[in-house]
């Protein structure tokens, strides 16, 4: 005859269970209801700790950033004159920048 292991065992256990339950037939015949409760307490304390934190070291250094060249064109005064024509209450133009 040959040796069964222990989880053999077990899940041919579980099964029998599985398919015993599987047979019942529950009907419940009461309502179930808490108990009434009167819970009066007194002030507590909180637990105290002792916490130690690992040392940390903020400082600043200098660095050098690398920045973008920017093109800037101003505009002429031809373009101003143009920008005053335009009226602003006219949705399709844009009102001139001061």
């Amino acid at each position: 005859m040959k040796n069964i292991s222990g989880n053999t065992k077990a899940l041919a256990f579980a099964l029998t269970a599985v398919f015993a339950l599987a047979a019942c037939d529950v009907d419940q015949t009461e309502e179930g209801a808490l108990p009434e409760v009167d819970v009066e307490a007194q002030g507590g304390q909180m637990p105290a700790y002792d916490v130690e934190t690992a040392d940390v070291e903020v400082g600043t250094r200098p660095a050098e950033v690398q920045v973008p060249e920017v093109d800037v064109t101003m505009p002429d005064e031809q373009h101003d004159a143009e920008a005053e024509e335009l009226d602003p209450a006219d949705e399709h133009c844009p009102a001139p920048e001061p």
